[in-house]
């Protein structure tokens, strides 16, 4: 049966959709030999496919597995600095996944992998609006912290930002934790976002995407998303 070039590439487990569309622009993908666009189709019983010069292969079932990042670990497949890479973490699954996003080299928490491309992309793509909840340790100016946070619009450079929704959970001494929530995943977003209200981050943990929760996984270690996990991924209008 014949698809789109950009959903067998993201089947593959190669990248997004979206990134596969680039691949198809840049003149990186083939079929039988000759250069492929974008809109094109193809068999993959019947056809050869290839990107980069490489045939397209297609993994075997689909696996989705959450982390709980360390600090200190980049949220890259391999890194040209030589630090070390939260794929490190999970290659023990047998099984070539991506992150699903991104968390900083020195924030921890949930992060999603997983070899299935159209679930990436759903869970990605700026449109779907995911929410991410996060425990942020603060010092500086705790007084209304909070709303303060709330009350975010722009971060440092101008760029726009929906205001997240914010929680005070405790305050002794010079700290505060609050529960951050945001769908937009900016680059440092809510360091960034406390920053402008002079608050210092101490620790940031992801603690739940969409229908995930990090609960009692311990720090570094994996773990297969339940079935129960996985449908409730799929299971809305996004996927």
């Amino acid at each position: 049966m014949t698809e789109r070039l950009q959903k067998l590439i993201s089947r593959a487990g190669i990248c997004s959709r979206r990134a596969a569309e680039t691949l198809l622009t840049e003149g990186r993908v083939t079929v039988n030999g000759m250069a492929a666009q974008l809109g094109d189709k193809a068999d993959p019983e019947t056809d050869a496919i290839a990107v980069d010069g490489k045939p397209l292969t297609f993994a075997g079932p689909m696996v989705y597995l959450m982390l709980n990042k360390p600090r200190g670990y980049v949220t890259t497949l391999s890194d040209e600095l030589g630090r070390a890479t939260a794929a490190e973490l999970v290659a023990d699954c047998g099984t070539r996944v991506f992150p699903v996003g991104r968390l900083d080299r020195d924030s921890e928490g949930l992060l999603l992998f997983t070899n299935d491309g159209a679930l990436m992309q759903a869970m990605t793509h700026p449109r779907h609006q995911v929410d991410k909840v996060y425990e942020v340790t603060v010092t500086g100016a705790l007084e209304g912290a909070a709303q303060r946070l709330a009350a975010v619009t722009e971060l440092g450079d101008g760029t726009p930002v929906v205001p997240a929704q914010v929680e005070a959970v405790w305050q002794k001494g010079g700290q505060a934790l609050l529960r951050v929530t945001i769908h937009q995943g900016k680059n440092r977003q809510i360091r960034r976002m406390c920053a402008q209200v002079d608050l210092q981050v101490a620790r940031l943990r992801r603690i739940a995407e969409d229908a995930l929760t990090l609960g009692d996984l311990k720090t570094g270690q994996w773990r297969y998303l339940t079935d129960a996990e996985i449908s409730a991924l799929k299971g809305s209008e996004r996927i």
